[in-house]
């Protein structure tokens, strides 16, 4: 294994996946507020699932998104 390529891998994964979810909380967000389906103080219960199959791996991670 090359542990260089791996954690270079891993790290360009990991800034996707952040910079995808937040744009897409963030569209979501401001659509619901749009069509005023929240009113833009509430809490929203979070969880984000990794999975990796070939290595049979599926974790939760549970967290709160606060609009204030």
């Amino acid at each position: 294994m090359d542990d260089e390529a791996f954690n270079i891998s891993l790290r360009k994964f990991l800034k996707m996946v952040g910079v995808s979810s937040q744009r897409e909380m963030e569209q979501a967000v401001a659509k619901a507020l749009q069509e005023q389906a929240i009113a833009g103080n509430e809490s929203f219960p979070a969880r984000m699932t990794l999975e990796i199959p070939g290595l049979k791996l599926q974790v939760h991670f549970d967290g709160e998104i606060r609009l204030q």
